[in-house]
């Protein structure tokens, strides 16, 4: 694991690629090669550095939406109205945790606030597959609800690969 809110470039390229697995529009040969860049990057790095990725893009895809929402009339709150909408829709993921909303939340929280949320989320220790797992349905509610925002679809897909390309090309 690494410290001080950094997170592994190929551990957040994973995260993301978790997004992408489970986005319907995502094509099968896309979505294959996504679960293997998730694999190498786990084994590479571990579960636990894949999980703060995750928890780095919540916070990135946080910033997105405020920082595109602000000034516009139909401006989102962070606190009234981004947060619930998130949590709100959780439970429509099977798999989702209800034990773990109290943490999520609590990077969201620390995201709308401009706070580094994986230092903050590093606070309370490692993050338990339960727990992984609600952040990447986060993560993936986060990315719809830009997409909708912006009315394109795909858009925050289109922007976060590009920008994961260009980290990739900046450590070969």
């Amino acid at each position: 694991m690494t410290s001080d809110g950094v997170v592994v470039d190929e551990a957040i390229r994973a995260a993301w690629d978790t997004y992408r697995i489970l986005e319907k529009w995502t094509s099968a040969g896309e979505r294959e090669e996504a679960r293997r860049r998730v694999k190498a990057a786990t084994v590479a790095h571990g579960r636990e550095e894949v999980s703060r990725g995750t928890v780095f893009l919540v916070g990135v895809l946080t910033g997105y939406l405020i920082a595109e929402q602000a000034g516009g009339k139909d401006r989102l709150d962070p606190l009234s109205d981004l947060i619930p909408t998130v949590i709100r829709r959780l439970p429509t993921f099977e798999r989702a945790d209800p034990t773990q909303v109290p943490m999520v939340t609590g990077v969201l929280m620390a995201a709308a606030m401009g706070m580094d949320t994986v230092a903050w989320r590093d606070r309370f220790g490692q993050i338990p597959p339960e727990e992984a797992l609600v952040h990447g349905f986060v993560l993936w509610l986060l990315a719809d609800l830009y997409d909708s925002l912006t009315g394109r679809p795909g858009v925050i897909d289109r922007m976060m690969r590009e920008t994961l390309d260009v980290m990739a090309a900046e450590h070969n």
